[in-house]
């Protein structure tokens, strides 16, 4: 433990994500690191894919109010809203089943 300035004691906590190593644990090979990497890239982008589609579906959400708006709206913005709102959550779905597949 170390000590700061002004003679306190310097605790510094650990966040909840950091990994403990395993000293009784033989180290990583290369190649193990590397499968381990690739799952987690693989784990990140189906994730990310899964957002994609969740805003999807709530830009479908939007697009469907924006085409019922009415007269507030100009009416290229309601016609091209009400394209999205039925072409949006096609969409997330092609990607849900994609997602799919993979997993």
């Amino acid at each position: 433990m170390t000590k700061t300035p002004n003679g306190k004691a310097d605790l510094r906590l650990v966040s909840a994500e950091s990994e403990i190593y395993d000293l009784m644990r033989a180290p990583e090979t290369t190649s193990g690191r590397v499968k381990r990497l690739q799952l987690e890239a693989r784990a990140l982008a189906v994730e990310q894919v899964e957002a994609l589609e969740r805003v999807l579906m709530q830009a479908s959400v939007m697009a469907r109010e924006i085409a019922e708006g009415g007269d507030a709206y100009p009416v290229g913005a309601r016609e091209l809203a009400g394209r999205l709102s039925s072409d949006l959550p096609a969409k997330a779905e092609t990607l849900k089943a994609i997602v799919g597949r993979i997993l």
